[in-house]
């Protein structure tokens, strides 16, 4: 099978979770190439006019940056956007832009939020990304007060609920939108499924995902889309 392309990513990084959910869905052969999260602006091919991943080169060598618009592109050349096609596109648009906004952004109140979880993220981290041998051992133990003190504390005192409550509120949010169906997309999952699904599968290397397995509807629809992933 040819390469449908690479994928320059972190392996912890949310919006490549939602690119790499959407390869395994379509059974796509794709290159990972993993990126050091500190040459990053250096070292990824859409540098320097985009430092971010993920970045998609596809088959034909197009860089392709922004999660949600590499899922289309993806889409679109190698499935014929039947996944991004939609009867009711206002409900659709509406749905992933609610999607990238409010679970992107609480993923990290609920695997930094407290002080000795955001130690064992950033450990975790170190341990999954490739650091090099100083990086790696700066990260783990110098990032967890950054990430803890003064990003991830912000956004739960912003906020006002704990990160439990936050994601319990989403999933009950996004499940509610259903009508009675297994997915957003109706029978089958779609690319706001996929979106959704890419955010919660990203806190699931963590043991902080625990407390996201007790709202029932919200791991009933996560179950029945990680059911569907080929690879």
């Amino acid at each position: 099978m040819a390469s449908a392309g690479q994928l320059h990513m972190l392996y912890t990084c949310p919006f490549c979770w939602k690119v790499r959910g959407l390869l395994e869905h379509l059974d796509l052969d794709y290159e990972p190439v993993q990126v050091n999260p500190m040459k990053a602006k250096k070292t990824l091919p859409s540098a320097p006019d985009w430092t971010k991943v993920p970045v998609w080169v596809d088959a034909k060598g197009e860089i392709i940056v922004d999660s949600t618009t590499i899922m289309k592109h993806i889409d679109s050349q190698n499935n014929g956007g039947i996944l991004w096609a939609s009867s009711d596109e206002a409900r659709r648009d509406k749905w992933v832009e609610w999607v990238d906004l409010h679970m992107s952004k609480a993923t990290i109140p609920i695997l930094y939020g407290g002080l000795f979880s955001a130690l064992k993220t950033t450990t975790r981290v170190s341990k999954l990304e490739k650091f090099g041998f100083i990086s790696k051992r700066l990260y783990a133990w110098a990032g967890f007060p950054i990430m803890w003190g003064i990003i991830a504390r912000s956004r739960v005192k912003k906020d006002g609920r704990t990160p439990k409550q936050l994601w319990h509120d989403l999933l009950g949010e996004f499940t509610d939108s259903f009508d009675n169906s297994t997915f957003f997309g109706g029978e089958k999952p779609d690319l706001v499924d996929l979106t959704a699904f890419g955010y919660v599968r990203s806190i699931s290397p963590y043991p902080q995902f625990s407390k996201l397995t007790d709202h029932a509807a919200g791991m009933a629809w996560y179950k029945a889309v990680e059911a569907t992933l080929k690879a």
